[in-house]
């Protein structure tokens, strides 16, 4: 089960050279490796790639349309289409730019803020950091794409939206290896213990929040969904359009899985990464008196249960259909085209909200008493 994790020593760089990109494809083989060998079928089609941070703003589209300010904080990631409302439409043809490497993706992927609650009672955001083998992206969310194989599923249409996660859940699903969601505690520096695929290491991953310091920080998974009804882009409550398959929901990569009769058609499985650098707020003199951990999520979640990620799908014209049919494997591939870090770290949306965010301050983003 386990995954190796292969890497040099070389730091990466803005313009990618041969041996970054062969860091990243040792590091995807090793992946896939590890999750060949629990005796399923592993994606060998897979994107993998970094993209920067757009704007941190307390609006939401998906949930939320057209509230400003919404309930809660969110990172956002990917063009600058990015609205309190967001039309169902195709929105590659509304952005000029995007934060992502991969230049003809202009979707949007959305998850809630982490922040550090000293044992005085404030709080402080919780800044990220660039995933492994990712670059020298300006904090964001690490995105996957896969599939089976080439010409297994059908890409997402313009105006198609999801939502995976409760942000009022308080409790476990009860999932176990299965779970969609999961947080995993680095034993220190540069991704130390990084050994198992997401949300599968008996150790290190957990559904909820770590109880423990993490010495390397903490790294967030957000899987998605992989049938869809083949006919609404939405559903009300974001999630009834899209399905597990028959026999529950599908291990990150493993995706396989026969879907039901009421949402037939196979859908590209999205995954989120999203490393959150803790290591600054390690100090047990700022941790609560009785031995809680200290971290919340900008929806006032203390558990971890309640993390969730929006999606809003924003490709340009076939080109992610062309991805999933084309083998196409890491931050590569064949007939796309991508940027560097520093064009992608240009582009950025202004916050709708004026307030504080960062720094310490004495009630998270929303939340403060009436």
């Amino acid at each position: 089960l386990q995954l190796v994790t292969l890497h040099s020593a070389t730091p990466s760089r803005n313009n990618p050279t041969d041996t970054d990109r062969t860091d990243t494809m040792l590091w995807l083989g090793a992946l896939s490796l590890a999750t060949a060998v629990r005796g399923q079928a592993f994606s060998f089609t897979m994107l993998r790639f970094g993209c920067s941070e757009v704007v941190i703003d307390r609006i939401d589209p998906l949930v939320d349309p057209g509230q400003v300010p919404s309930p809660h904080l969110h990172q956002v990631v990917g063009g600058n289409a990015f609205n309190a409302s967001m039309p169902y439409e195709d929105i590659s043809g509304i952005a000029s730019c995007t934060t992502c490497t991969f230049d003809q993706d202009f979707s949007n992927y959305w998850t809630a803020n982490l922040y550090f609650k000293a044992r005085n009672g404030s709080y402080h955001r919780v800044p990220q950091i660039a995933n492994e083998v990712i670059g020298d992206a300006n904090g964001g969310i690490t995105v996957y794409y896969t599939a089976p194989g080439p010409n297994t599923v059908t890409a997402f249409k313009p105006g198609f939206r999801m939502l995976s996660g409760d942000t009022n859940s308080r409790e476990s699903k009860g999932e176990g290896k299965n779970m969609q969601s999961c947080f995993r505690c680095y034993d220190g520096p540069n991704f130390a213990g990084n050994i198992y695929s997401p949300c599968f290491d008996p150790v290190r991953d957990t559904e909820g929040l770590p109880s423990k310091p993490c010495l390397g920080g903490i790294r967030s998974s957000v899987i998605f969904p992989i049938c869809w009804d083949g006919k609404n882009l939405d559903s009300p409550n974001h999630k009834d359009h899209v399905a597990h398959p028959v026999d529950g929901p599908a291990s990150f990569a493993l995706v396989d899985g026969q879907c039901p009769e009421s949402h037939p058609v196979k859908i590209p499985q999205v995954h989120y990464e999203i490393v959150w650098d803790t290591t600054q707020f390690n100090d047990a003199s700022q941790w609560p008196e009785d031995g809680s951990q200290p971290f919340v999520l900008s929806n006032g979640d203390n558990t971890g249960f309640g993390q969730h990620g929006d999606y809003l799908f924003g490709w340009k014209d076939d080109s992610l259909q062309h991805a999933m049919d084309n083998k196409c494997f890491g931050p590569r591939c064949q007939g796309l085209t991508t940027q560097t870090f520093p064009v992608a770290n240009e582009c950025s949306v202004k916050p709708m909200v004026s307030e504080q965010v960062d720094g310490w301050i004495d009630y998270l983003p929303g939340q403060a008493p009436a």
